[in-house]
């Protein structure tokens, strides 16, 4: 399954040359992030509240493969590759039509909110699958 987040490229988004800064595909990730999870079902703030457990990115590897500029249309695609007790791994590619222009591999886990690690409930685990 691959959820598909569509956004607009606003001008607050470019450099002094009109692109797109690099570190604004990581806000453009996130959000479709957070769109998946919500679409799945999962209420990231219950989840807080309830089993005290927030997500967090733990590794994230990144390619920049070409620009993307102001008013353009984008998508987010966002794939699940991996789901363990505490870990999940997604593909996450920011397109403009058909054309790849950025595509991250992010590892999140699961955190208390002290910062240590914590299984995944199981009702959660069953969502993400």
């Amino acid at each position: 399954m691959t959820h598909k987040f569509p956004l607009r490229v606003y001008y607050e988004d470019t450099d002094l040359a009109g692109i797109v800064y690099y570190a604004n595909y990581l806000k453009f990730i996130e959000r479709a992030r957070t769109e998946f999870v919500r679409e799945l079902g999962i209420d990231q703030s219950r989840l807080k509240e309830d089993e005290g457990i927030v997500f967090a990115v733990r590794h994230l590897e990144a390619d920049y493969l070409s620009s993307a500029k102001f008013d353009n249309e984008l998508t987010v695609e966002t794939t699940r590759e991996a789901v363990t007790g505490v870990r999940i791994v997604l593909r996450q590619d920011v397109k403009r039509g058909e054309t790849l222009l950025f595509s991250a591999a992010v590892t999140l886990v699961a955190l208390t909110e002290t910062g240590q690690p914590s299984r995944l409930p199981a009702n959660i685990r069953l969502m993400l699958h």
